[in-house]
């Protein structure tokens, strides 16, 4: 099956799924157009079944530094984080980044 990506375009939206957190987990994945290792995973990321919430560097970078303040974690591209009872409970970035464990997180709450 393949992931079901949906932009994350506002910070209403990305608080929201902050707000979300609590009841599921949520996998946010910041990718880049113009670059290669991020396409490549991208493509990885793409066969995990679940919702996989995309932030574009290109047109929403300051949805990035607002992930990076409220997790404490710096940020990378392309960039995994699952977000679980509002807290990061996973990231990693570039080729560091495991299909198989942001599916495990997913298929934890079906």
């Amino acid at each position: 099956m393949n992931a079901n990506l949906i932009a994350v375009e506002s910070i209403e939206i990305l608080e929201s799924l902050f707000d979300q957190s609590h009841q599921k987990p949520v996998v946010l994945f910041k990718h880049s157009t113009t670059c290669g290792i991020s396409a490549g995973v991208l493509r990885e990321v793409s066969s995990v079944d679940g919702n996989i919430h995309m932030i574009v560097m290109q047109t929403h970078r300051p949805l990035a530094k607002a992930i990076a303040e409220r997790t404490g974690i710096r940020h990378e591209s392309p960039q995994a984080i699952v977000i679980k009872d509002g807290q990061p409970v996973y990231s990693a970035s570039h080729y560091d980044i495991e299909p198989k464990e942001l599916a495990s997180y997913l298929a934890a709450v079906q």
